[in-house]
């Protein structure tokens, strides 16, 4: 269930257990210091909005931990399970959220050394109505954002509401000038440009699957799932698709072909993205022209090295 904070609450297992056997990770963790926290592994919750100004909500059981209050659908992780995973488990189990049906954003961790927990924040990708799935809810609902407040709100989730909020509506968008990355590194793409481009948007793809560290893009929170545009020009545009076989929910890699000059592609690709609100837009190019015409429309601007040290090798 959500946001399990430390507690002073002796070990042992949660009052009123669902039925059924448990995994290792159902279990509390402990500190150096006493403190105890809910899942031997850390533990995880899903943040969703349906992107028209509500989030996901769950009023929790009264025997649970916090019983009573609001919070989002989450719990204990399995032993070797991700917190992505983890979360959208857990809110399919709670509350029968469609894993498919998310599009990740970001992550934001709590960390106290001995326990984590991890709010995954996503976006409803399609309409769906939760349900009640098992037995630690008493109720599910969309709430409005404006009223979570006032909401008999879990510790733990109403301590780290007012930051999550501010995250809500952010949307990053990387840009890549896939001409001047390539052109960047001495390995002889000039003798195949296409492979050249292939190579880069399969090693962006897989990219776009993990996640990027909040500090690269100067964002709040540990991890972020950019939008990411490719553009290719010349040459580079018989480069091959790239098929990713990721998890549900990882935003796709867009590769566009400029029909003419790449910078004026990704000129236009830049502003259409800050006019729709997206942020922080950034483009990935050393070419001083195309950084003055990017920066005159709103977006950001990194040098190939930025995406060269962030690339899976």
């Amino acid at each position: 269930m959500d946001d399990e904070r430390p507690t002073a609450t002796p070990a042992g297992p949660l009052p009123g257990p669902p039925a059924g056997p448990r995994d290792p990770g159902d279990a509390w963790a402990v500190g150096p210091d006493g403190t105890k926290a809910w899942g031997r592994f850390g533990a995880a919750g899903l943040l969703v909005d349906d992107g028209h100004g509500r989030v996901l909500l769950q009023h929790r059981v009264e025997w649970s931990h916090h019983g009573g209050t609001w919070g989002i659908p989450g719990g204990a992780r399995h032993q070797d399970e991700d917190p992505v995973t983890a979360a959208l488990r857990e809110s399919a189990e709670e509350a029968s959220v469609p894993e498919d049906g998310i599009d990740l954003r970001h992550t934001a961790v709590l960390d106290l050394g001995f326990w984590t927990y991890t709010t995954v924040v996503g976006r409803a990708s399609r309409p769906f109505d939760p349900v009640v799935a098992d037995r630690e809810s008493l109720a599910l609902a969309w709430v409005p954002v404006a009223d979570v407040p006032d909401l008999p709100l879990h510790p733990g989730f109403g301590t780290s509401w007012p930051a999550l909020r501010a995250t809500l509506d952010r949307t990053p968008h990387v840009v890549v000038d896939a001409a001047n990355v390539v052109g960047s590194v001495p390995d002889g793409w000039w003798a195949d440009r296409a492979g050249a481009a292939s190579r880069l948007v399969t090693r962006i793809t897989a990219l776009a699957a993990s996640g990027v560290a909040a500090a690269a893009l100067g964002l709040p929170s540990a991890t972020w799932w950019p939008r990411w545009t490719v553009v290719l020009e010349g040459e580079a545009r018989g480069a091959a698709p790239v098929v990713a076989d990721s998890r549900p929910g990882v935003p796709a890699v867009t590769v566009e072909h400029a029909p003419a000059a790449g910078d004026d592609a990704i000129v236009t690709t830049a502003a259409g993205a800050v006019a729709a609100g997206d942020g922080p837009v950034v483009v990935v190019t050393a070419d001083r022209g195309l950084r003055e015409r990017v920066t005159a429309v709103g977006a950001g601007v990194r040098g190939p090295s930025w995406l060269w040290e962030l690339l899976p090798d």
